[in-house]
């Protein structure tokens, strides 16, 4: 459990912010402070919220979604819809879409990234939800899965535990929410550094964010990136990358990736997006 002061650190922040997108690197505190949800939940608009969960990443749609309704009911929002999407023509059910259009607040369960693209990208209702994201009509987060989603190019599978190689990463097309970020979850929980950076070799026009469990790296309409939570957030930054032989090499032979920025940022750091830089808790 997070301490008192950090918690009234992440309470200050969430106060502070009009809508944001909320990327968390899954098994979050759903028990005790439950910081990360709790912020969420007072962006969408606190007991105004009206939260749409969408569990269809996870192959048991009804009992997550139950888990989350509950847990955001317990907290006092005004009104709770699961979008229990089993296959695409279910997306472009009138009732999900006005629904869509009331909400506050979508959050997006955690399960196999595949199965969340393959039911929902390119349907009016996901179009319509991320349009409003992006907008910042709506404070949107997505957990596990639903953080692997949110680059226009994403991390689909793959192992850990080795050095970067091309083999270890598998890469399919995300939801676009957030299109400059490529994001790999449950980070540092299992040793995914190798993965993240194989991913970013061969796609250094974008951001890396490797996010650990029970962490949330929250997207500000200001490009501010804001840490929260008991981890970390891993921000490689490939932009000054002055070689690497991605295309020469082949199956699991080693990559070489020079003068690459990393930064390691933990509760209450930012990083700006607009300026590549990283800003800690003390500077305002």
């Amino acid at each position: 459990m997070i301490n008192t002061e950090i918690k009234n650190q992440t309470t200050y922040s969430s106060q502070s912010t009009k809508n944001a997108i909320l990327v968390i690197g899954g098994a979050e505190d759903k028990v005790h402070g439950k910081e990360i949800l709790q912020t969420f939940f007072n962006l969408s608009g606190g007991i105004d919220a009206i939260i749409g969960i969408v569990p269809c990443a996870s192959r048991e749609p009804s009992l997550i979604g139950e888990r989350y309704y509950r847990l955001f009911n317990d907290m006092g929002a005004k009104e709770i819809k699961v979008l229990d999407v089993r296959d695409r023509s279910r997306a472009e059910d009138s009732v999900y879409r006005n629904f869509v259009e009331d909400c506050t607040g979508i959050f997006l369960t955690g399960g196999d990234q595949l199965r969340l693209c393959g039911l929902l990208a390119d349907t009016t209702l996901m179009n319509r939800i991320v349009e409003r994201a992006q907008k910042r009509e709506i404070s949107l987060a997505g957990t596990s899965a639903g953080a692997a989603v949110m680059g226009r190019h994403m991390i689909s599978g793959g192992s850990s535990a080795e050095s970067p190689n091309r083999s270890l990463v598998d890469m399919a097309v995300g939801l676009g929410i957030i299109p400059e970020v490529l994001v790999d979850q449950h980070f540092y929980n299992r040793n995914r550094l190798a993965r993240l950076l194989s991913a970013i070799a061969g796609y250094p026009q974008l951001i890396g964010i490797g996010i650990d469990e029970d962490t949330c790296a929250m997207f500000e309409s200001d490009g501010m990136i804001q840490v929260i939570g008991k981890g970390t957030v891993t921000i490689v930054d490939p932009r000054e990358m002055s070689y690497t032989n991605h295309r020469e090499v082949h199956g699991n032979e080693p990559l070489s990736m020079h003068n690459l920025k990393l930064h390691i940022l933990s509760h209450g750091d930012r990083y700006d997006l607009h300026k590549h830089l990283p800003l800690n808790r003390s500077i305002s």
